[in-house]
């Protein structure tokens, strides 16, 4: 198949997986949809990992070889579509506006690449369901995804870069992703009477401003953190104080030393304001995704690849802080790894970010990024093979 031919195929795969987007952990017309372009190809699977999971491995002649792996996300996220797009979303409130759809014609236009070359290794592709909620990917592993498996591959279309670019580098690329809960009980009464009060409304603003103070004064300005209080609940009249009040927010950081100082310093912080105000507090704290750090000697292998696609002056490095999560970093929990950035920056046009309504991406990146997964699962044969000796 020709460039043109290979483009074209991939841009009609992508603009159905648009069109039909479907919520995580409702992935099943989806899913559907892959295993039918899996079918074309020859390649057998495994469906239903994970609720909506698929597993589909293209083996090679040595049957003691360990697996590499190449991942997907599938999920679309809650969003009315506003592109204007002729390919736009079909089911109202529900959109691809993170690229998801843009990663699953990628790694099914790979797996044709991959088809073509020689392998020494067998290839395992991860189509995952539940990302855009942060659950897809324990739980994959868990249903024995990683089984045999000795190294893996994922990546993200980016548009803070442009078309015919990379980020393949080691180092910090996503952050934790925790969020908290603090329930104040004070006591409530007359607005004419504070002091009968304990008010809830005073000592929640007091440790919101309190809070902001970890990122200010207590972590290091070269490791990117974020604390952000995103819902203070209380009250019910102007003139009744508050005898109780909730606040709720997320807690970002891309090294677990920050991550685990944070989360402490809130606790502490919350305890002591309520210490200070006679009221009752309780915490609580719900573990997202980890900080998604790319091993340096597996950095090394993506940018080889990298390289061979785009040209060595075209792998840059990051440009911005990106304090999103990524569940992949699960998976690097439990094996060597690598997650890199496609550009993906349309020229010309005006670039919407992911999570919105207006969200699009060139879809030139979409070959680009195919021969990139293609190249650095050949790539990671070699490295597994000096891994040997």
């Amino acid at each position: 198949m020709n460039n043109a031919a290979f483009q074209e195929k991939l841009t009609s795969i992508r603009r159905d997986f648009h069109a039909h987007p479907e919520l995580s952990r409702k992935e099943k017309q989806t899913a559907k949809r892959i295993t039918e372009h899996l079918d074309e190809l020859g390649i057998s699977y495994t469906t239903g990992l994970a609720g909506n999971g698929i597993i589909a491995d293209i083996p090679c002649n040595n049957r003691e070889a360990p697996f590499i792996a190449l991942r997907a996300d599938m999920d679309a996220l809650p969003i009315e579509e506003e592109t204007g797009l002729p390919f736009c979303s079909q089911k109202k409130g529900v959109m691809h506006a993170c690229g998801h759809d843009a990663h699953m014609a990628i790694l099914l236009g790979a797996a044709e690449l991959l088809l073509q070359e020689e392998r020494s290794y067998p290839i395992r592709l991860l189509f995952q369901p539940a990302e855009e909620i942060g659950a897809g990917a324990k739980e994959m592993i868990e249903a024995g995804a990683l089984k045999d498996v000795a190294v893996i591959f994922g990546g993200h279309v980016d548009l803070f870069y442009r078309t015919g670019t990379m980020v393949a580098t080691s180092g910090p690329l996503g952050a934790s992703t925790d969020e908290f809960t603090i329930i104040i009980k004070g006591r409530g009464g007359h607005g004419a009477r504070p002091h009968e009060s304990v008010d809830a409304v005073v000592v929640g603003s007091l440790m919101v401003m309190a809070i902001q103070t970890l990122v200010s004064r207590e972590i290091d300005p070269a490791s990117p953190s974020v604390v952000s209080v995103g819902r203070f609940h209380a009250g019910t009249k102007s003139n009744v104080i508050a005898g109780q009040a909730l606040l709720s927010g997320t807690v970002r950081a891309q090294k677990q030393e920050v991550r685990t100082h944070l989360r402490e310093g809130i606790s502490r912080i919350a305890k002591s304001v309520g210490e200070l105000h006679n009221a009752q507090i309780e915490i609580d704290f719900r573990e997202g995704t980890p900080p998604l750090v790319n091993p340096e000697e597996v950095a090394e292998v993506a940018h080889a690849a990298a390289a061979k696609v785009v040209g060595e002056h075209n792998v840059v490095k990051p440009r911005v802080v990106n304090m999103g999560g990524e569940d992949f970093s699960f998976y690097m929990k439990e094996i060597p790894g690598c997650y890199v950035r496609y550009g993906a920056q349309s020229p010309g046009k005006r670039s919407y970010p992911a999570h919105s309504s207006k969200f699009d991406f060139d879809e030139n990146v979409l070959p680009i990024a195919a021969h990139y997964l293609s190249a650095v699962a050949l790539k990671a044969m070699d490295w597994l093979e000096t891994k040997k000796h």
